[in-house]
């Protein structure tokens, strides 16, 4: 079964992209087309809650235009899982958020797992997001102190870097495996493993991997027209409480015209 896979970077830079296409696409099933874009007209980075908002509202529109488009399904790649449940309630396609892909199959490979994500920052926001998940087995949330933007400049010291806390995790944790809880540092842990072999033995478990392959499966069921998101509560759309006024708030409020980034307007 053939399926259309997005995998939103959610920056206003393409400085990612080949980064997560060459260690994401390999490990696409057979008939699955892995399209790996990012946004415009946004912030570069979203390592503050501010920028993050404003690139959800992209979001919010991206998803919607991507529905039309026909692909089957999309991820948002970025371990805050930023908009993740509004645009559920937006489009019926499949919306995966990597974070909540990997805490849902950590039980596989191990029973009590840590969170490893890149700054001091995000760990009260992955911290909220593991207990909204309902991750009880999760024994800490871990942080290496990098900001992606360096990440990009040095991905091999991110990579080890990443491996030796995964060490620390498990030993002062408990932990049996680890969940990267950023997506570039599991591209840049990745790629390290595809290219060196270093670090393979590690029981690190990539987001951006079980995202897709989440993705994969929710594709083929809402293919097959086999389970559909419930409109009744948590993600009942606008309109059926109130078509002209979710009309009007599109009309008012979708982001067709967006300002140019600074990096665009110069």
């Amino acid at each position: 079964m053939d399926r259309r896979i997005a995998f939103i970077n959610p920056f206003g830079t393409s400085d990612y992209d080949d980064l997560i296409r060459d260690t994401l696409v390999p490990y696409a099933a057979s008939g699955t087309a892995v399209d790996v874009i990012h946004l415009t007209g946004v912030p570069e980075n979203i390592d503050y809650f501010y920028p993050k908002h404003l690139m959800e509202l992209a979001i919010f529109e991206k998803v919607r235009e991507l529905e039309e488009q026909g692909y089957d399904a999309a991820v948002i790649g970025c371990c805050y899982d930023p908009g993740v449940r509004v645009a559920r309630e937006l489009v019926d396609m499949p919306v995966v958020g990597p974070l909540e892909a990997a805490i849902n199959h950590a039980s596989y490979y191990g029973h009590r797992f840590t969170v490893i994500t890149d700054h001091r920052k995000a760990r009260p926001a992955l911290e909220d997001l593991v207990r909204l998940y309902g991750a009880e087995n999760c024994r800490a949330v871990r942080a290496v102190d990098w900001y992606i933007t360096d990440m990009i400049k040095d991905p091999t010291a991110i990579a080890d870097d990443a491996a030796a806390m995964c060490l620390t995790a498990l030993d002062e944790d408990e932990s049996e495996v680890i969940i990267l809880g950023c997506t570039i540092i599991a591209g840049c842990l990745e790629r390290e493993i595809m290219t060196t072999g270093r670090h393979r033995e590690l029981p690190i478990l990539n987001p951006n991997l079980f995202a897709l392959k989440a993705a994969e499966t929710l594709a083929d069921l809402h293919q097959k027209g086999k389970y559909s998101i419930s409109r009744a509560g948590y993600y009942q759309r606008h309109e059926q409480h109130d078509a002209a006024e979710a009309a009007d708030v599109r009309r008012r409020w979708r982001l067709e015209e967006r300002t140019p980034s600074r990096t665009e307007a110069s």
